[in-house]
């Protein structure tokens, strides 16, 4: 399996059997929840679950509203619908590696584009990023949250949080919940 049939093919078929395999010896191995990075893997959402006994947060698309995504060409409808986010409902796509606008991540993640060595600056993908971010949210004021799809995003999760004010969710966020409910922290103090 790679990058380029996961996000880009029309065919995403040879991705399955390596997940699958994957998801199946980590539950042999004893994990109690299955937790993806890159959204893209939502595409094979309900295709883990039924192979697997534990918990599957494949996406951070389960956590849906504005979708800060790497490319948005890339996002098929079964991205969307196979974590059941349902066709033209309330929510609102944009790209970050779209018409050259984040040039770092571009050269890290765009096969084709990317130099020969791939590298970026963390400085200049924070700016580029955040920029880009805040300008998605301020021309659709009305979004509650955004989700970041890119595993490239975290790490400026909270800058782009600091500028837009909402709940920003990431496979970050998604890995904290699936770790969450199936490995519940004793409580202290008052309810």
């Amino acid at each position: 399996m790679d990058i380029e049939t996961l996000v880009f093919k029309e065919d995403k078929s040879p991705c399955l059997e390596p997940i699958q395999n994957a998801a199946k010896k980590l539950e042999r191995m004893g994990c109690r929840a299955i937790s993806a990075e890159c959204g893209y893997f939502s595409y094979f959402q309900k295709e883990i679950t039924a192979s697997v006994d534990v918990p599957v947060f494949m996406s951070s698309l389960l956590q849906v509203v504005g979708i800060y995504v790497g490319t948005k060409s890339a996002v098929r409808d079964e991205h969307l619908t196979s974590v059941g986010i349902q066709l033209g409902s309330n929510y609102i796509i944009e790209g970050a590696c779209d018409n050259n606008v984040c040039r770092e991540f571009i050269n890290l993640w765009v096969a084709g584009t990317r130099p020969e060595r791939p590298e970026a600056y963390y400085d200049k993908a924070a700016i580029e990023f955040v920029s880009h971010g805040v300008n998605f949210f301020r021309q659709n004021p009305n979004m509650g949250a955004m989700v970041l799809e890119c595993t490239g995003f975290p790490p400026f999760a909270r800058q782009l949080q600091r500028e837009i004010n909402i709940p920003v969710f990431s496979y970050s966020t998604l890995h904290d919940y699936a770790y969450s409910v199936v490995v519940h922290r004793d409580f202290y103090g008052h309810v």
